[in-house]
Order: C-alpha cells, then sequence, then structure tokens
C-alpha cells in the first residue's frame, strides 16, 4: 500500500496529542523504553523492555508434534499495581516429565521495563506448555490462570500481591490429553466463571511422517484421530466437576485449535465457537438448561463458502463492518485463504472475497489474529501471526526460521468493513520472518492505543508498541457486574460517538493459545467524547450510561447508571 492509499483510509483520524486527558498520561514518560519513537508503525522494544524470553520447543530432530504448535501468552496485570505484565508459556520434556524450560512470567515495572517474577509469582509451570485463559473463579476481584499442556493441565488461584497457587488437584481439574487454546465463561449464568478447554489430536504413540521429498516432517492433524473437547462447570469453593458429557460437548471430536466465546443468536446466554483443523468448525449455541447445541452448519461457520473445512487455527471476535453485529475472522493453512464470516440475520456467511485480503493470506499459514482499533479511528483493524507447520522449499539447514518462518500480516480497515494490506507502515511488526504462534493485545505503555505481544516457535517473544502516527480519541470501559465482584465476561459495549456506533465484546479469550483482561478498549476518531455508552449485560439485560469525555479509562457497574472513574 502506498502513503496516498493509506492517507485516504483514514481521512477520518486526527491527532489527539493536544486532547489527552487520561490519568495515567498518554504519552509514555521520557524513563519509559524509546526506540525509534515517532517512526510509525508497531516498534519492537522487546530489548529495550526487557522481555528477554526464547521459547524452547526441546527440537531434538525427532520432529515431535507440539514442537510446531505452541506456545502462548497471557497479558494481565499480575500483581494488582496497575499496569500489565506478560506471560509467557514455555515448552518442555517430550516425555511429559517435570522439565526445567518453565513458563515465565515478566512484570512491568514503573520505568515500563520488565522483571522476571516467576519463582517470586509461582507460576513457574513446567508441563509442555500450549495456552492460557484468564477468570476470576472465586469473585474475589483478581484474575487467576489456566494453563493449557500437551499432557496434564494446570489451574493456579491469584491469591493477591503477585502470589499464585497451584489447584488443579483440588480443584478437579484432570486429564492427560493435549489441549490447546481455553476460555472462561459463566454458560449458566450461574454468577462463577466456568471453562471451556479445547482438545487437539491424540498422537500417542507418535507416528514417523515424511514431506514429498521423503524427508521426515511433523505429522499434520489427519495422521491422529482427535480429542474432544472439556466443558468445566464450576461449583464453586474452588471446586470444577467435568459437565463435558451431560452438556453435550464431549459428542465432538474436532482437533480444536482456537476458541471464542459470544452470543451469536442474541437469545441472552453465551455460546462457545471452536476453530478446528482440518475439520468442520463447532458452534455451540447454549440451549439453557446446561445443554449444548452445536449449529455450526446452520449457522454458516462449519465450513467456507465452498462447503470445505479449512486447517482452522487462531479466531479474531468483533464487529469489522460495523454493522452492530459480531463476525469472526479465522486463519488457516498455507494454499488456503484466511475466511471471514461476517453476521447476518439468522446466522454468519463467508464474505471473504469482500475483504480484499483472501488472496494475499494464501501464501501463509496463520496462527494468532486480532481485530484492533490499531490507530483510534474507530474501526477495527487485523492483525495476523505467521509462521508454517511444513517446511518451504529452503530446506531447513539454517534452523526453524529458515524453514518455516513467514512475515506477519496487518491490514487497516477503509472504513466500509474492507482490509487494505499496511505491512508498509506496520513497522516492525511484519519485517522479520518467524514461526509466529501467539499474538495479544492491550495497552502495555498506557498511552490508550494497542500495543501486542507475539510469540513465536523455538524463538524470542517479540513486544511491539504501537506508533502509528494521526491516531484518534478513545475510552477503555471495564464493564462490572458488583453482584459477583468481576468482569462481566460475555457482555457487549456499545460506544455512540460522533455519529457511529462502536460494538466490542467483552472477553479474554481470542487469537491463538491467548488470553488477556476484558478491557474494552474503543477508538473515537476526532470525537473528542462519547455520547452514550450502551451494555447488554450476559443475560441479554440492557443499560444505558450518559457520555463522557475522550480519552481516559472507566469502570461501568451494573444498575449504577453512571461511569465511575
Amino acid at each position: 500500500m502506498n502513503d496516498n492509499v493509506l492517507n485516504l483510509a483514514k481521512m477520518r483520524r486526527v491527532a489527539a496529542s493536544s486532547l489527552i486527558l487520561f490519568v495515567s498520561a498518554c504519552n509514555a514518560p521520557p524513563d519509559k523504553p524509546q526506540t525509534t519513537v515517532g517512526a510509525g508503525g508497531f516498534t519492537d522494544i522487546s530489548e529495550a523492555a526487557n522481555l528477554s524470553f526464547v521459547h524452547d520447543a526441546g527440537i531434538d530432530g525427532s520432529y515431535f508434534m507440539p514442537e510446531i504448535i505452541g506456545s502462548g501468552v497471557a497479558l494481565f496485570d499480575h500483581d494488582g499495581d496497575g499496569d500489565l505484565d506478560i506471560y509467557l508459556v514455555n515448552g518442555g520434556s517430550h516425555s511429559g516429565a517435570v522439565s526445567e524450560k518453565t513458563n515465565r512470567l515478566f512484570s512491568q515495572q514503573a520505568d515500563g521495563r520488565f522483571l522476571e517474577r516467576t519463582v517470586a509469582s509461582g507460576l513457574g509451570d513446567a508441563g509442555y506448555g500450549m495456552g492460557t485463559a484468564l477468570g476470576d473463579i472465586d469473585n474475589d476481584g483478581d484474575l487467576d490462570l489456566f494453563v493449557s499442556n500437551y499432557g496434564p493441565d494446570t489451574l493456579y488461584r491469584n491469591d493477591g500481591g503477585g502470589r499464585f497457587t497451584d489447584i488443579t488437584a483440588a480443584a478437579g481439574i484432570h486429564g492427560d490429553e493435549w489441549s490447546t487454546s481455553a476460555c472462561f465463561l459463566d454458560y449458566d449464568l450461574d454468577g462463577r466463571l466456568d471453562l471451556y478447554v479445547a482438545g487437539y489430536v491424540h498422537d500417542r504413540p507418535a507416528k514417523s511422517c515424511t514431506d514429498s521429498a521423503g524427508r521426515k516432517e511433523y505429522c499434520g492433524p489427519m495422521t491422529y484421530r482427535g480429542v474432544p473437547d472439556k466443558l468445566w462447570h464450576n461449583d464453586g469453593a474452588g471446586e470444577f466437576s467435568d459437565a463435558s458429557e451431560q452438556s453435550g460437548i464431549a459428542g465432538a471430536a474436532g482437533k480444536g485449535l482456537g476458541v471464542v466465546s459470544a452470543d451469536f443468536n442474541a437469545d441472552g446466554r453465551p455460546d462457545i465457537f471452536v476453530a478446528n483443523d482440518g475439520e468442520a468448525n463447532n458452534l455451540w449455541i447454549n440451549r439453557g438448561e446446561s445443554q449444548f447445541e452445536d449449529q455450526a452448519l446452520m449457522m454458516g461457520v462449519a465450513y467456507n463458502s465452498f462447503g470445505k473445512p479449512e486447517a482452522s487455527m487462531g479466531v479474531a471476535l468483533g464487529d469489522l463492518n460495523a454493522d452492530a453485529r459480531l463476525d469472526l475472522y479465522v486463519t488457516h493453512l498455507v494454499r488456503e485463504t484466511n475466511t471471514l464470516y461476517t453476521g447476518a440475520p439468522g446466522g454468519m456467511q463467508d464474505s471473504t472475497g469482500l475483504t480484499g485480503s483472501g488472496a494475499e493470506s494464501m501464501p501463509y499459514t496463520g496462527f494468532g489474529t486480532s481485530f484492533l482499533d490499531a490507530d483510534n479511528d474507530g474501526d477495527l483493524d487485523l492483525a495476523v501471526a505467521n509462521g508454517r507447520v511444513t517446511r518451504n522449499d529452503t530446506g531447513d539447514s539454517g534452523g526453524l526460521d529458515d524453514a518455516y518462518g513467514e512475515p506477519n500480516l496487518f491490514y487497516i480497515n477503509d472504513g466500509d468493513g474492507g482490509l487494505q494490506n499496511a505491512c508498509a507502515e506496520a513497522g516492525d511488526f511484519c519485517k522479520k520472518s518467524h514461526v509466529s504462534r501467539g499474538l495479544v493485545t492491550g495497552d502495555i505503555d498506557g498511552d490508550g492505543d494497542l500495543d501486542m505481544v507475539v510469540t513465536n516457535g523455538h524463538g524470542p517473544a517479540r513486544l511491539f508498541r504501537n506508533d502509528l502516527p494521526d491516531k484518534g480519541d478513545w475510552l477503555k470501559v471495564r464493564a462490572i457486574d458488583p453482584r459477583f465482584n468481576r468482569d462481566a465476561i460475555g457482555a457487549t459495549v456499545e460506544v455512540i460517538a460522533g455519529g457511529s456506533r462502536m460494538i466490542r465484546p467483552v472477553t479474554g479469550c481470542y487469537s491463538y493459545l491467548t488470553s488477556s483482561e476484558a478491557i474494552t478498549h474503543v477508538g473515537l476518531g476526532a470525537a473528542g467524547e462519547a455520547d452514550e455508552i450502551r451494555i447488554t449485560w450476559p443475560d441479554g439485560l440492557g443499560e444505558s450510561f450518559p457520555g463522557v469525555a475522550a480519552n481516559q479509562g472507566i469502570t461501568l457497574q451494573r444498575g449504577s447508571g453512571a461511569p465511575v472513574r
């Protein structure tokens, strides 16, 4: 994309430097990590911010399939000091034995740099790690952490003050299968967060696979049978029970990789979308009474528009075309287009051909992905983390990145739901080829725009600071139900500003193997204020709140009728 096209896509965007009011400041303090400030795009500040993590997949030449699938990341305030910390998932022993290659927690300090606090936090899980899920399982006001593994998963309770306790056994969480993405949701609306865990494949004993040239290669998902997903019901008092069978979830084994939850049929109950690798996707519609029915085919998201299953990996959730309906963007394998399913009356439809991004994604294998308003103009943009699962033509003599690495993709929304490739203006984000997997967004430096963390298989995690020019105003909204003392997971936030309506889901699960705090970020363009904020709570009831000035973070409590700073 040339500069003229990018400028055309940004006609409504204005600089907000003279309007910033947010208490935490909208420009990074002088002692924050600064590298090529103002250069534009996304700046890799990993080294400057002391984010020193290299994922170790334990590669030993055996082509152990989990090596090429992980790993994930969680972005949340682990110690309650008001800033975002980074939890990175590592690999481990191929045998499932306890490993020294533990997951690692990096705590953000006042100067914006990160200090490793793994041992002090108690979060050094030593399993062969895959992904994360965040949720306040005990309604005490802080976020607990679930880690999915190749092998037994782990559930950590947040004890406050940056300390966590492994409560897996006491909670009743068990199993030895291969888990991938996970998501906390309150599916029965009893006020306690339940847990959905996607299962991938059963690869034991492992098989030996080769490519078309006869070289040893990672096996694909079709080599093995699928593993049913798990639904864990939160029984209270820190205990969970397996509701997979009685809910109907266990009736499918679709090789799940990505998971998101939202009320897709607007009946006031949370549903679950699962991206399945090489098989039909699932859309579990919540029928009440703790029962789910897979309506992916009826709702138009089981297959692409040609009626074919795809190698579904990551999932982005949001209202891309601003029609007040939630859309799904699902990443796929090389030679397949990434697929956009847009909301439509009675279901969803494959609208990939309308975005302008379908053909461009075919040379790549996509994993982590996110809708984000990168330039704060009110429209959702798109980021995709890429990396192959089968080697390219260069072979593998130069290491994993040379054989499997690919550049990432970044798109700017043209204002009508069309996506224009903006990699030329995305700075460091699209420049290098890695085996990228997890991608998570959040306002890490507190300046009102969304930054990104990307994990790379058998490579370094990367922190990208948002330095895009000409950004608009913004608002960060936290929706709280005071009855439960936690984020209203499953709610929808609608912000009306400058004649536009922005719809954002309240969720902490999206992308691939990743999770984040459920803070809703909304770009306002040049509006200067939000005229009104409406929240549809998880049970389907709505509430309206008065407008507020732009460039601040607010908390909206159910039943209060007024925002709280």
